[in-house]
């Protein structure tokens, strides 16, 4: 998953095409273990009846997982709008947007540490880079809707929506996976 992040980041950022099938081959992979990993997850279930606190894990691996795709779908998206980006000048927003892609990377392996860790605080201060982001996402979004006039196509006022819409949701996932990992460590929502 980080490593899908990395790959947007390239895309969007540093204009680097060449990862796109390299995301995509990826993506299709995480969708193999991700569907791999549900199927485990429910033959256990149905096969061993598991004891409550062994149900809760499980079950919340399984959202964490799906978590986990959902990041992986949004980051090839942004591959994807990279590629339409490239003809228009969105450098009066790239900063804050790429601000706000790093912070999610972050926030990602902050996930993923805390659930290799097991390390219920680790994953609640996830929410502190969240509230980061999605002060980056208010940032744009302002600025994109007080356009008035616009000269050409508004095609990348949109890509710029989608594109921020997509990094706030990435974000709201690694947030997710944070408090999932409290959620298994504490047993408390």
């Amino acid at each position: 998953m980080e490593q899908s992040c990395c790959l947007a980041h390239q895309a969007l950022f540093k204009h680097n095409l060449a990862v796109i099938d390299e995301l995509k081959h990826q993506e299709q992979k995480i969708d193999r273990l991700y569907r791999q990993i549900e199927t485990d997850c429910l033959q256990f279930m149905a096969l061993q009846s598991p004891v409550a606190t062994d149900l809760r894990l499980i079950g919340t691996l399984m959202q964490m997982v799906r978590d986990l795709e959902r990041i992986g779908d949004y980051a090839e998206d942004l591959t994807e709008f990279a590629v339409k980006l490239l003809p228009y000048d969105i450098t009066q927003y790239s900063a804050t947007i790429e601000n706000m892609l790093l912070a999610t990377q972050s926030m990602l392996a902050m996930g993923l540490a805390s659930l290799t860790e097991l390390d219920a605080e680790q994953g609640l201060n996830i929410k502190q880079r969240d509230d980061e982001v999605d002060s980056g996402y208010q940032q744009v979004y302002q600025k994109l809707s007080q356009v008035q006039t616009v000269q050409g196509s508004v095609e990348p006022l949109l890509l710029m929506m989608l594109t921020i819409r997509s990094i706030e949701r990435m974000a709201d996932h690694a947030t997710n996976i944070g408090r999932r990992v409290a959620y298994i460590v504490t047993g408390q929502r």
